[in-house]
Parts: C-alpha cells; structure tokens; sequence
C-alpha cells in the first residue's frame, strides 16, 4: 500500500505531456507571420528553387506567442511561373521534428502555403470549395484558413495581412483514412466508382475542368496497398468557375467560353441513374453548403452573391431530369468534347 500511494505522489509532481493541438481540427482563420529573406525566397521561381530559411509565429490555443525556425521554398507550377501572380504558392519544411512536438505543428514534415495570386477574395473561394468537398466525403484534403502576414527581414517590411490557405499533405491525408499515396497510370474507369463519379460530380458542381485521373492532374490517388483499386481525391481549384480568377482559361480542346461555362468531365454512362446518389449527397448537404458561404465572414458581398447564384444554377440542373441527363450525358457524344484527356502542365516542384 505503501508502495502504490509513493507511486501515486510522484506521478501526480509529474508535469502532464503537451497536447498537440489539431492544425486543421479548427475553422478559425489562423493568424500566421512569415519572416525572413521573403523578397529572395519569392523571387526563386526557377525549375529547381532552393529552400530559405525563415521564422514562423502564430499564437497557440492559450494565446501565448510562439515561433518556429523552418525553411521554405516556391512549388507548383503555373502560378509559380506562368499565372503572372503577385505571390507564388510556396511550401513549408518542417526539418526537424523534435523542435514542432507539442507545437501546433506538430507531426508535420511539409505543407502547402496556397497564396493569393491576384486577390485573396480568389484564394477564399477557393477555400470554401475544399470545404464542400469535405462535407461530402472524409478522403478529401483539410484546409486551414490563415490571415498572413509577411515580414521581410532584409527589406526590413512588413505587409499588410492577407488571406492564404494551408493544405494537408497528402501522406496524412492517406493514414486518416487508412490508406497509401500511391502514383501510379490508370484510366477514369479503372478508379474506384464511387469516388469517381462522387468527385466528377463535385468537379461539375464547382465548374471545374482542369483535372484527369490519367495524367494525375490535380487528382491524388490513394488505396489501401499498392496493388489495390485507386480512389480519386481532387484538390487545387483555382481554375474552377466558382473561383473564377482572371488569369483562368479553360483548356482550349474544350471549346468553352470560360471557367464559368460547366461541363461534366466524367466518362460515358449507359445508366445515368448511377449518379443519382451523388445528386442527392448533394441535396441533402444544401443547407450546410448554403451556410458554408453566409457565413463566410472573409467573403466579400459581391464574391458571395456570385459564388450562391453558380452554386444556385448547379442545383437547378440536377432538379430537372431533362437538364441534368443532357450534361451529364455529354461525354457519350462522339461528336462532343466530353472525352477530352487534360494533360495539363508538367508537376514540378509540388
């Protein structure tokens, strides 16, 4: 007895462990400052960008400062090198992991820092389109919404807050749900089914066509071992015509107008009926998807009555079977663009 009530005293002098916070387990905006050789890392947009050091600061859940030594470098591509963006995308390196432990970033190796391009009224949008896909299905990439603020150490300037995004990396991504990353070439119908149509309906809702599963553009692919069936998972949206950017174009193959003119991208199906339990995901998810963009606080009035009127026009379609069996069966027209492949841009640096 003796024995257990010691014990017991000197587990209670022991200092309890840390509780890492969850990163993406919030929906607050994250208020972030970036400091360092900011102009240096920035202007680095060649194929092969060096890696810079810098200090990250945000304040943790009991408001105490705190501030991390990490190192970045630019990623992506297009608005990397050919977007004309005013911030290229950049990605963060967490090297050493005992430093981040107990930290608000904790088991992070690398994440991706999506930074406005020409607004972050575009990168909001943007933001709230991940979100949808969230409320659809769990194999979807989290997002944190951060106001950063960026401090050139060199220059010795500090700008003004902004609006950027931090993108769960695609290894986590995978463990949540029990699966790998894996890369590898398959076909549209290769792909799980129900992930598939799920998230070419989802492309179609948020007026998207600026993916293929085969040249893996803006598609990950996970399974739960190597040699298993892929489930498809989107990301990377800026080209979508609920984001509608200026710099956006659709593929030229396509013969669209613009990013704003939707066309379902999924493959020919004999029973359209197939996709009828995705339209109804979607029906029964309105009022959270509805309430996703009213109270989208960091959304602008105009943005938001543009984003609601294409999100209004998306739920008129699949209302009317006579309209929703004419888009979605696009991609059976031989005449038709339905069965374009977008190979898209070489993925460097991602």
């Amino acid at each position: 007895m003796k024995k257990y009530i010691t014990l017991c005293f000197i587990l209670y002098l022991l200092p309890f462990p840390t509780r890492a916070q969850d990163l993406f387990g919030n929906d607050s905006i994250l208020e972030l400052k970036l400091s360092g050789d900011l102009r240096s890392l920035m202007a680095d947009r060649g194929d092969n960008p060096s890696q810079y050091p810098i200090d990250i600061q945000y304040q943790d859940d009991k408001g105490a400062i705190q501030q991390l030594s990490i190192a970045a470098r630019t990623r992506g591509n297009f608005r990397r090198t050919m977007g004309g963006c005013t911030y290229p995308p950049i990605m963060l390196l967490f090297q050493d992991s005992e430093k981040v432990a107990g930290t608000l970033f904790h088991q992070q190796k690398k994440l991706k820092l999506v930074m406005p391009c020409k607004g972050d009224q575009y990168v909001a949008k943007e933001y709230l389109a991940y979100r949808v896909y969230q409320l659809l299905t769990p194999m979807a990439f989290r997002v944190r919404l951060v106001k950063l603020t960026l401090e050139d150490t060199r220059k010795n300037k500090t700008s003004e807050s902004f609006l950027a995004i931090l993108l769960e990396e695609e290894h986590q991504l995978a463990t949540r749900n029990n699966m790998v990353a894996v890369e590898k070439k398959i076909g549209s119908r290769q792909a799980e089914v129900s992930a598939f149509h799920r998230m070419a309906v989802f492309e179609y809702f948020i007026g998207n066509t600026d993916w293929s599963v085969e040249y893996l553009q803006n598609v990950k692919l996970l399974a739960t071992d190597t040699n298993s069936v892929a489930y498809t998972v989107p990301y990377d949206f800026d080209h979508a015509g609920i984001v509608s950017p200026p710099y956006a174009k659709p593929a030229e193959q396509l013969q669209l107008s613009s990013v704003r003119e939707r066309r379902y991208r999924g493959y020919c199906l004999t029973d359209l009926s197939l996709l009828r339990p995705f339209f109804t995901e979607f029906l029964q998810l309105r009022d959270k998807i509805d309430s996703l963009y009213e109270t989208a606080s960091y959304l602008d009035a105009s943005n938001k009555k543009t984003a609601v009127k294409f999100i209004d026009d998306f739920y008129r379609v699949i209302a009317d079977e006579a309209k929703w069996k004419k888009e979605f069966a696009y991609p059976c027209n031989k005449n038709g663009t339905g069965n374009v492949i977008i190979s898209g841009l070489q993925q460097s640096n991602n």
